[in-house]
């Protein structure tokens, strides 16, 4: 279809989703202060990261409150976090939904500390961004329906109301793709978020406007939620460090969610940050205030100090990583396996051990997890969209956004499973907890390989087989994430500080490919085209271990990151 044909279409046939749409991003953007004046960066610039400390819009006080630690007035922090996400949200389109009141509630806490001398909590004064689906009373959380514009939460989630308690600032939420079940961020409201190391690829799915949001320091800490990789892949792809938590560990009552009623395989929600630090200060701080009191699906675990010191893993002093360097589905790209390769030799020369994974039923798992979740997904889509009649977008390249409008059929990326009945539901319910059994004494069994006296003590893979891809490659299974949702277990993303290099990341002769996914990820693959795109790992380990999985990403970092003395053995 020619772009005139689109384009006369969308002017004699304009339904009323899109005239909401188009009302409530103009709204949006009326409510931003512009940055035209100050020479905003050329659509020819990819490249972006340190745009928002060179154009001027930020005092150097600012520049320096949103770069380090340190003390400050909150209302100053606030300040500071809030003209810089501004910025941010019109270099990569993020967007944004702020908190009215979050300087009300800055100088709240300013004059608390000053009358009282004491902090209201660990977290006081701290600026926290949330994923779009976490409730804050008085804001909408669309999850990129337009049927879901107006609706203003009446209450807030459980985890909002704890962070406040911790003395946190929730000051605005960000962008999600429709649906919440993909790996790309874009949906007819709000439109595509972009990777600010790189505009031509994407910022992730589905808290991809998390992660562009804190790679821009925008934000210095923010919360997603992940079902298979949701945090995780935003986080890879634009450098941040974050916290897969096992389900349970933090609150989620009080989100609004997709899928909602299956709980074979629960999203979890979790930090993402640019230092381990965070990672480590929520946590503490959220389970400090007893969430399980106030969740009925929260697990009564509170932060145990001495699993932070890695007291069943050897106190931490020789530690056997494993190491998998593919799924035996997709073979990473080049980029990848040389940031593996670059953490292998860096835990080796910190006296830690390295032994290979290979990995167990990994593409069974995978589909049972998607035969799960898929059930009665193409139901919960079209219930969601029925009242606006909005159609649902069915592929994320950017060619197609007109005919996504237009409703009119396009090939899907994401072709949802069967609906199945209760009864073949349960039958794959029984499948997935009978891998988990297989995989958990397959995990034991690794005692024999490690020389430890313990089973490997975590598992360090590939976040996803390619860094950030263009914008609509993102159309692969999430297989090296999605896997631990399956099971259950805690994952950290870490950031190895290296980037793509089309010098040293050159592409590869044909390999024997797994499966036509495996020659698709091959195919696609041009060094050039993920120049400067940052590279991370991940690290795995068991259920609910998110203290231990902690500590161990803090080794993993050290080692990659500094010179470290070698581990005592």
């Amino acid at each position: 279809m020619s772009s005139q044909t689109v384009e006369r279409a969308l002017n004699t046939e304009v339904k009323s989703w899109q005239r909401l749409a188009a009302e409530k991003r103009n709204t949006r953007h009326r409510r931003y202060p512009r940055m035209d004046a100050h020479k905003p960066p050329s659509k020819e610039t990819l490249n972006v990261i340190e745009f928002p400390e060179t154009c001027g819009l930020l005092s150097d006080r600012e520049i320096e409150i949103t770069n380090t630690g340190g003390t400050w007035s909150a209302v100053d922090v606030t300040t500071a976090f809030s003209k810089r996400a501004v910025i941010a949200h019109q270099l990569v389109e993020i967007p944004l939904r702020f908190v009215i009141e979050s300087l009300q509630r800055a100088a709240e806490l300013d004059e608390h500390l000053r009358r009282t001398g004491k902090v209201v909590g660990p977290l006081h004064g701290l600026p926290i961004s949330l994923k779009d689906q976490i409730n804050i009373k008085g804001l909408e959380s669309t999850i990129g329906y337009i049927s879901y514009i107006g609706r203003y939460a009446a209450s807030n989630s459980v985890l909002a109301d704890i962070l406040e308690s911790c003395g946190a600032v929730l000051y605005v939420k960000t962008n999600v793709p429709q649906t919440l079940m993909w790996v790309e961020t874009y949906n007819h409201i709000f439109g595509r978020t972009l990777n600010p190391y790189n505009h031509s690829l994407t910022s992730g799915g589905s808290s991809g406007g998390e992660g562009a949001l804190i790679a821009l320091k925008g934000s210095p800490l923010g919360v997603g939620s992940d079902i298979a990789g949701s945090i995780r892949v935003p986080a890879a792809f634009n450098g941040l460090y974050a916290l897969c938590p096992s389900y349970g560990r933090i609150p989620y009552a009080g989100c609004v969610n997709a899928l909602e009623g299956q709980d074979s395989v629960l999203s979890s929600l979790g930090p993402l940050c640019n230092s381990l630090g965070g990672i480590r200060n929520f946590m503490k701080s959220v389970l400090s205030e007893k969430p399980w009191l106030k969740d009925p699906l929260a697990m009564k675990k509170p932060w145990n100090e001495e699993e932070y010191r890695l007291a069943d893993h050897g106190d931490g002093k020789y530690l056997c990583f494993a190491f998998m360097w593919h799924d035996e589905f997709i073979l990473p790209h080049p980029p990848v396996m040389r940031a593996l390769e670059q953490t292998k030799q860096a835990l080796l020369s910190a006296g830690h051990q390295v032994i290979d994974w290979k990995p167990h039923k990994h593409a069974e798992i995978g589909e049972t997890l998607w035969a799960i979740c898929g059930a009665g997904a193409a139901q919960d889509f079209s219930m969601a969209t029925i009242l606006s009649g909005e159609p649902v977008i069915s592929a994320m390249d950017p060619a197609l956004d007109d005919l996504n409008l237009l409703a009119i059929d396009i090939p899907e990326d994401r072709p949802l499973p069967p609906a199945l009945s209760a009864f073949e539901l349960w039958q794959e319910q029984h499948k997935m907890r009978e891998l988990r059994q297989e995989y958990l004494d397959y995990w034991n069994a690794s005692i024999a390989l490690t020389g430890t006296g313990r089973p490997v003590d975590a598992i360090i893979s590939p976040c996803a087989p390619f860094v950030a891809p263009p914008h609509g490659k993102n159309n692969i299974p999430p297989s090296y994430t999605m896997i631990w949702n399956a099971l259950n277990y805690t994952t950290l993303v870490c950031p190895t500080g290296l980037f793509v290099d089309p010098a040293l990341d050159v592409k590869k002769p044909p390999h024997e490919f797994f499966s036509d996914l495996d020659e698709a990820a091959y195919d696609f693959y041009e060094p050039a085209k993920f120049a400067g795109a940052p590279i991370s790992i991940q690290v795995i380990g068991r259920t609910s271990e998110e203290e231990a999985v902690t500590a161990m990403g803090e080794i993993v970092d050290l080692a990659l990151h500094r010179k470290v003395p070698p581990a005592k053995l």
